[in-house]
């Protein structure tokens, strides 16, 4: 039986079943995902959102191959008073390297928020007195490994806390640490805007 979920992962949770090191894992969620199912994908550790998971194999080639293109939305906390021209660097696109591979990011959608509404995390991140933080959102089509905290760090604005939001139509629906949601299978193809 085809089975979709939908959670919010914590910070300092591994994307896997399988103990590592002093990690959290998806076992540590507290909820009792069928044996066959994995994640689609992951968040890294000190990543924080929405992650999701199944048994239909079909749908991580659907999502992850870089021709498939997919919206995705972030909110990042950064360290800094987030400028104008950091966030033009980061929409036009910008020249990252990746264990040596160099590689142009796709253009993204970059705002500045104000105002947040989202549980404090545990551990809190790092506090300056002296140095404020910004919190923005992005909007892009590719994943590609730690892209956004490179993309922030390159415009001089180390990333904090991130936060996946919403993956195409998919979205954290509570903003609640550890949220587990089922998806119907019509709902998930559909949100994803992906076909069978």
């Amino acid at each position: 039986m085809l089975q979709y979920y939908a959670i919010f992962k914590s910070f300092g949770m591994i994307s896997q079943f399988t103990k590592e090191g002093n990690f959290l894992t998806l076992a540590d969620t507290g909820f009792k995902f069928p044996g066959d199912v994995y994640p689609v994908g992951r968040l890294d550790a000190d990543s924080e959102g929405l992650l999701l998971l199944t048994n239909d194999k079909r749908v991580n080639s659907k999502l992850l191959l870089p021709s498939n293109k997919h919206n995705r939305k972030y909110l990042v906390q950064v360290e800094g008073d987030l400028t104008e021209e950091a966030i033009n660097l980061m929409e036009k696109g910008m020249v990252l390297n990746d264990k040596g591979n160099v590689y142009k990011t796709l253009p993204a959608e970059v705002k500045k928020i104000l105002d947040m509404d989202i549980p404090d995390r545990q551990p809190p991140i790092r506090f300056r007195k002296n140095i404020p933080t910004s919190w923005l959102e992005i909007k892009l089509q590719e994943g590609k490994n730690r892209q956004i905290r490179k993309m922030t760090a390159a415009a001089g604005f180390p990333t904090l806390r991130l936060i996946r939001m919403e993956i195409e139509k998919i979205r954290l629906e509570k903003m609640e640490i550890g949220w587990v949601k089922e998806i119907k299978k019509d709902d998930f193809y559909r949100d994803l805007n992906i076909k069978y």
